[in-house]
């Protein structure tokens, strides 16, 4: 049987006046009638981009090679509007507009010259081949080459759809050199880069300065600046009382002895325009004889500042300092820019939303659920989550926050004027508030640029005022932020807490309980099983330690020979790499391999669930609770050398305590003696040497 296929399918004829984007759900507040038509040039994908957060999206067929392009309209109309071929998904139009790229490329390479403008029904494997060295030379991560190659692949997996001249006559796959080295496609693994401890520390630290000290002198200079703006300095009726109005505002630069506002290539550089925004007239009123002399002897008195100020002056302090002095007219825009960003590390940080959840937030987003006594147990925040839930409409979902999420709404909140009901919203000190666009919240692009701002601010902020606790560099380069990295960086971190200054900012076992507790997002999406799996892989890398330095041949405990056996037999899988494992090596071999040994501070579980005294009979949960577990009873504990001494350590500090004696109340030393004493026998019983002290 040969490489090559006879064409199939029929040919094809699309109506002109087809509907592009088919039976897609599309916005509410657009018609499907108004949507793209096959015969029209430019495709407006836009009604189909459900998400707030989600930009114009088009598909340009002018920028088509000519000899192509009812190739690129069939197959783009095909991946719109008609089922597809057994086997293969739906696909959203962010991914059609990403093939629609990779296609016109490969069609292009077509039309040259040196290939000959074949149809693609005349493509031979030897040429498909050598587009794929293009690729391959351009460069690139592997994952968008491999995306180049499944784009162009699908001139064959629709070809069902497509006129038989324009279908690739063999299934690229066939070929042994398609894919690189041989391989299929790689690895689902997640390999989203964690941002490192060194730059997510002081990076929420600073996001958190501004949600807490900094917000308060932003959002007051924000409200004068739209005050400024919001003015229409053109009718007749507040040109009248202007000179009075210009007189008291006169006076006030005066007696503070601000120099008049500057930044003007008028008349000794004094910006009159400020001066119409701040006493509610005219350029004219200001610039007449009489105002001039009056602005003038002001001038000559203060003397005239490079730049007009806002009165609002910073109050927060900085180590004892003021954060800043007073904010130019032209800055308050960039510092409401800093202030969003700085919400949205919070938000975004501690509470595992995707960039999609977090844009859809809106106002009044927040629920306090109390108990009877009126205190706070539990902070609720509801938005939309759109990943795993089988709706592009996505569902709406609750997650369990702390409270700096909960003071970073509130900072949200006041941002947006009252009638903006979308938290990620463009702010209206924007340059860009008044731009048509077809959302008026962030994209994640937007969002990247600012995240990417944000962290070179805080860097030429430190260096400007000699402070060493700025983002630092990784191997010499400013760390590239992504809203996606937020989310897996927290996973790695409830799985491995850090130290240092994070360490003081979050307690990561506390973030982890609530949002565990609180996502009401689909399983297969949820955070729960993202932070579960980065635990597994810390789970895995300890035990890996732990046979390396042969600490499962010094087991004690009732359960130290199984736990030894089952460790040896993990050691064995590990050693079998012939190398430390990557991660994606130990997500495998924690896959198929689980020892199922839990390691804590005072036992490591070997876990067999008909022995466990952490759960209840009916709770059908896959792990232990080391958090619940009854050392002193149960049957699937082990002991390694560094759980004795925890042990030890635990033993000094009761017996510490112990000589306190008369201090104790009686009921108290009664049963921190029995404590001690439990505590030695379990030891004693397990083959643990106590010191004099120590024992009874």
């Amino acid at each position: 049987m040969g490489l090559t296929h006879a064409p199939t399918g029929p040919l094809l004829r699309i109506q002109p006046d087809a509907l592009v984007l088919g039976t897609r759900e599309i916005r509410r507040d657009v018609s499907r009638s108004a949507t793209s038509r096959f015969a029209d040039d430019v495709w407006d994908l836009t009604p189909a981009l459900i998400q707030d957060h989600q930009k114009r999206l088009v598909l340009d067929f002018a920028s088509v090679a000519a000899a192509y392009r009812d190739a690129a309209k069939e197959l783009s109309y095909a991946l719109l509007a008609c089922k597809p071929p057994d086997g293969a998904r739906p696909l959203k139009v962010v991914t059609i507009r990403g093939h629609f790229v990779s296609v016109k490329r490969f069609l292009g390479w077509l039309s040259e010259p040196e290939q000959g403008k074949p149809a693609l029904c005349d493509v031979t494997p030897e040429l498909l081949l050598s587009y794929k060295e293009v690729i391959t030379a351009a460069g690139g991560a592997m994952g968008r080459r491999d995306q180049k190659r499944r784009s162009v692949r699908l001139l064959w997996i629709y070809r069902q759809h497509l006129h038989v001249r324009n279908q690739l006559s063999f299934d690229p796959l066939l070929l042994e050199e398609w894919n690189e080295g041989g391989k299929g496609r790689p690895s689902r693994e997640n390999a989203t880069p964690r941002i490192p401890e060194s730059v997510v520390g002081p990076l929420l630290v600073w996001a958190l300065r501004f949600v807490d000290d900094f917000s308060e002198d932003i959002l007051r200079a924000a409200e004068e600046w739209d005050t400024l703006h919001t003015r229409t300095p053109r009718s007749i009726a507040a040109g009248r009382g202007a000179r009075a109005r210009l007189e008291i505002l006169l006076n006030r630069y005066t007696a503070t002895g601000r120099p008049l506002p500057g930044g003007s290539t008028g008349p000794r550089g004094i910006n009159l325009r400020h001066f119409a925004r701040e006493i509610d007239c005219s350029t004219r009123s200001v610039t007449e004889p009489g105002a001039r002399r009056l602005i003038d002897q002001a001038a000559d008195e203060v003397g005239v500042s490079s730049e007009p100020f806002l009165w609002t002056e910073g109050s927060a302090m900085l180590d004892g300092r003021p954060w800043t002095g007073p904010i130019p007219v032209g800055e308050l825009p960039n510092l409401v820019r800093l202030l969003q960003t700085a919400a949205y590390i919070v938000v975004a940080y501690l509470s595992g939303m995707r960039d999609s959840e977090v844009k859809h937030l809106r106002r009044e987003c927040l629920e306090v659920d109390r108990d009877s006594t009126g205190r706070i147990c539990r902070r609720k925040i509801t938005s939309q989550a759109f990943k795993g839930e089988g709706t592009p409409l996505g569902a709406r979902a609750t997650w369990i926050v702390g409270d700096p999420v909960v003071r970073a709404i509130a900072v949200l909140e006041r941002i947006q004027p009252p009638q903006q009901k979308r938290l990620f919203a463009i702010p209206p000190s924007s340059q860009h508030f008044k731009s048509t666009t077809a959302t008026r919240v962030k994209s994640t692009r937007d969002t990247n640029e600012d995240l990417n701002h944000f962290s070179a601010w805080v860097t030429d902020y430190c260096t400007g005022q000699g402070r060493r606790d700025g983002i630092p560099l990784v191997s010499g380069r400013s760390w590239n932020l992504r809203t996606s990295r937020f989310r897996r960086t927290l996973a790695w971190f409830i799985a491995r807490p850090p130290g240092g200054t994070i360490a003081g900012a979050i307690q990561y076992r506390h973030v982890s309980t609530q949002m565990f507790e609180g996502y009401a997002g689909t399983t297969r999406s949820g955070f729960r099983a993202e932070a579960q799996q980065e635990e597994a892989l810390a789970r895995g890398e300890r035990l890996a330690a732990l046979v390396e330095g042969h600490g499962h041949e010094e087991l004690r405990g009732p359960s130290a020979e199984e736990a030894a056996h089952r460790l040896e037999k993990f050691g064995d899988r590990v050693r079998f790499m012939g190398k430390t494992p990557d991660e994606a090596q130990m997500h495998k071999i924690m896959r198929r391999d689980d020892p199922r040994i839990y390691p804590g501070k005072f036992v490591t579980c070997s876990d067999n669930p008909d022995r466990r005294l952490c759960r209840q009979p009916a709770d059908t949960s896959s792990e232990p609770s080391l958090g619940d577990c009854k050392p002193l009873a149960c049957k699937n504990v082990a002991l390694t050398a560094d759980n004795i001494v925890a042990w030890h350590n635990h033993l000094a500090r009761l017996n510490g305590q112990l000589t306190l004696g008369d201090a104790l109340a009686p009921l108290v030393h009664v049963r921190m003696t029995q404590r001690r004493d439990e505590v030695a026998a379990f030891l004693t019983e397990q083959g643990v040497a106590l010191a004099a002290g120590e024992q009874r």
